[in-house]
């Protein structure tokens, strides 16, 4: 690979994930589907959540938690480290601040790292597998703002999954 071929991928890569966070945050599930390959991988373990193997499988999950119309998320990304491992596949790291209207007054502000691989399937980069790795997390109102701590955290995921189990 030349340095203009490794520069143009360097740039789809960018122009990716930039559209990964405005088709999310428009909730534009078809088009975002588009970004992932078939067997795309989500891991949320480390922030929370879940892991989740399949593209459709992680479209419905985040459709379920995040799709309803009036219900506003601000996802952005910055600092890109990215590495192509070879002319088809690449990974990288980005910052992550996201925004999560959670119900009326509640909101989420979040930061953190997605460490992703990437494919290129048919000359179009697509992303092969996600991981979320939280910095901070405050619950947001108009009146006061809480960070939710790691131990804070672990409780809140302990207590709802026995409330899961029952």
């Amino acid at each position: 690979m030349n340095d203009i071929e490794a520069i143009h991928d360097i740039e789809a890569l960018k122009q990716l994930k930039a559209r990964y966070c405005r088709l999310l945050d428009a909730k534009d599930w078809a088009a975002w589907r588009g970004l992932f390959t078939d067997d795309f991988a989500s891991d949320t373990r480390e922030s929370g959540g879940r892991k989740i193997d399949g593209a459709d499988e992680f479209i419905a999950f985040v459709r379920d938690a995040l799709g309803k119309p009036k219900q506003v998320t601000v996802h952005q990304v910055h600092a890109p480290e990215l590495e192509l491992t070879s002319p088809t596949t690449a990974r990288g790291i980005w910052a992550l601040e996201d925004f999560v209207r959670l119900a009326p007054g509640l909101s989420m502000h979040g930061y953190g790292h997605y460490h992703e691989t990437y494919e290129k399937r048919g000359g179009q980069w697509r992303i092969r597998s996600s991981t979320l790795t939280r910095l901070r997390e405050d619950i947001v109102t108009p009146f006061f703002s809480v960070y939710i701590s790691d131990w804070l955290r672990q409780k809140i995921i302990k207590a709802a999954a026995r409330r899961a189990a029952a």
